[in-house]
């Protein structure tokens, strides 16, 4: 994949503007950034969805983001708060297919928001919680997790 996939050529040293990199993971500066700062952390393996990534580097992409959280912080850029987002397939807007988590600061009215449609805002019945629950819940506990 990696001939054709963007990422997959900025871990082999196409033109980046890295922040981070070790054997584990990339993180380098998204060229359309939310605001200035975004990063995005990537398994320097490629792997399109994060549930088919080993658990040593899923906590290992989000140690690093923890400390890129703390280094805009602290630098110069214009931050009051910090976004992780992941998308995790097509329908969750995932553009590029190999896991990357976006790290950006935030601040107020910056621009950026989320949409939801009508029916967010009508709660659903304790029983159709507790119905999804009890799925994820025997799933969990199944030896195909």
């Amino acid at each position: 994949m990696g001939d054709r996939c963007i990422f997959c050529k900025i871990v082999n040293g196409a033109e980046s503007s890295v922040v981070y990199k070790d054997e584990i993971c990339t993180a380098f500066m998204d060229v359309q950034p939310v605001n200035m700062g975004h990063v995005l952390i990537i398994p320097n393996k490629h792997v399109e969805l994060i549930c088919d990534l080993d658990d040593e580097t899923v906590s290992h992409m989000f140690v690093i983001a923890k400390k890129i959280n703390k280094a805009i912080r602290k630098s110069s850029l214009k931050c009051e708060g910090i976004n992780y987002f992941l998308a995790d397939g097509e329908a969750a807007f995932q553009e590029v297919f190999h896991t990357h988590l976006h790290c950006f600061p935030r601040y107020e009215n910056d621009g950026f928001g989320l949409t939801f449609s009508e029916e967010y805002y009508e709660k659903p019945a304790r029983k159709n919680l507790d119905k999804a629950a009890n799925e994820i819940r025997k799933k969990l506990s199944s030896k195909s997790t």
